[in-house]
């Protein structure tokens, strides 16, 4: 097996959304502004092809193998999270969506995991922890001393690779009224 992380292009949308989706669930909805799957995915798709928001292509990296997607990490500063989050509440307004509300999902000081995502073909073959070790090498290069993400409270199989990998648990955090644990790794 031999598996390349490399920067996502805008033609990976088709791959890349609906692990993105996997993984965020009703996190989607609301950052689309749509209810319908078709809308949720197509609207996903657009926001992946601008550069201007948190689920860009331009902050998401992706796991592949001989040409297919395996798996995606979306990750950020979260210093910069503040513009693209303002940049997606006016996308939003712009299409009257019902709830335009953004949570803070990171610290400005962290370099922040928001999304990672295995395809289901492929779980179980160390793409997870390899995208992880990605972020923490990343984080390194970058400067940057804290590498966080949120995990829900009841997902206790990925609370586990996270610790295994040396995130620990610094606060409780909640995103759309649901119970998260904060985590981060110091570098």
């Amino acid at each position: 097996m031999s598996i390349t992380i490399r920067q996502a292009q805008p033609q990976d949308a088709q791959a890349v959304v609906p692990l993105i989706i996997d993984a965020i669930g009703d996190i989607a909805n609301r950052l689309t502004g749509e209810q319908e799957p078709e809308s949720i995915e197509r609207e996903l798709a657009v926001l992946f092809k601008r550069e201007d928001n948190r689920h860009s292509y331009l902050n998401t990296f992706v796991a592949v193998e001989d040409e297919n997607i395996l798996g995606i990490l979306v990750y950020y500063n979260g210093e910069e999270v503040i513009e693209m989050d303002a940049n997606l509440v006016k996308w939003l307004a712009a299409k009257n969506a019902p709830n335009i509300t953004i949570d803070k999902e990171a610290h400005e000081d962290e370099y922040y995991i928001d999304t990672i995502c295995v395809a289901p073909e492929a779980r179980g073959k160390g793409i997870g922890t390899l995208l992880l070790q990605f972020a923490i090498d990343q984080t390194k290069e970058r400067g940057f001393s804290k590498l966080s993400l949120n995990v829900e409270t009841k997902k206790e199989k990925a609370l586990r690779l996270y610790e295994r990998t040396g995130f620990v648990i610094t606060e409780p955090w909640s995103i759309i009224d649901e119970p998260f644990h904060h985590m981060v790794k110091e570098i």
